[in-house]
């Protein structure tokens, strides 16, 4: 009989892990890693770009504004046809003439307002009623005429603003010197002035 092969059998060896050790490595496992973090790059400097000066900054400022003052006229000075019609010069001398003209208006408006209210029940004389009465309608008008050219005083100094004075609102063109200085509220040149009255006479007799 053939003889049996002792097999031995291999015993597995386990190794007994104490409970303390088991908990170490379990809490060992559970803790993440730390990730370092990287450090903010700076955004990098345009080589061209470059820093602007407060001083110089105020300084333009200054001149911006600076250009957009108003000239100082001389006592003496009148507009002429040699020079740039509706210079910076030549638009504060009509500025200056419509704010003295609006101000003499308004005197005229208020003194002719005190007048109206003076009362005429108190006169006996009904002729003298009837004077005052008259001179009371004539102040009307006129007070009637000083608003409506108040108005037209404040829209010439509107254009003023809107650089748009001293042009005719039909055809474009300069208004003539002499024309805005006997009447410096004017819209329209004289051959547009014309026109425009002869139109309004055709209309009128239709």
């Amino acid at each position: 009989m053939p003889k049996k092969k002792n097999i031995k059998k291999k015993k597995k060896i386990v190794k007994k892990i104490s409970p303390k050790s088991a908990f170490a490595k379990r809490r060992s496992l559970s803790k993440k890693p730390l990730v370092k973090r990287k450090a903010l790059s700076k955004k990098p400097v345009r080589r061209g770009a470059k820093k602007v000066n407060k001083a110089t900054l105020r300084k333009k400022t200054s001149v911006i504004k600076g250009s957009k003052r108003r000239p100082r006229l001389q006592k003496d000075y009148k507009p002429t046809k040699s020079e740039a019609f509706m210079n910076p010069m030549q638009v504060e001398y009509f500025r200056q003439k419509l704010h003295k003209w609006r101000k003499a208006v308004l005197q005229e408006s208020s003194e002719t307002l005190k007048h109206l209210k003076e009362e005429t029940s108190g006169i006996a004389d009904p002729s003298d009623r009837a004077t005052i009465e008259t001179e009371h309608a004539l102040e009307l008008r006129t007070r009637d005429r000083q608003r409506k050219l108040l108005l037209k005083i404040d829209q010439a100094l509107e254009r003023i603003d809107s650089g748009i004075y001293g042009f005719c609102e039909v055809t474009g063109v300069p208004i003539s010197l002499f024309r805005l200085e006997a009447r410096p509220i004017a819209t329209m040149s004289i051959e547009a002035q014309e026109l425009h009255e002869k139109k309004e006479k055709v209309q009128n007799n239709d």
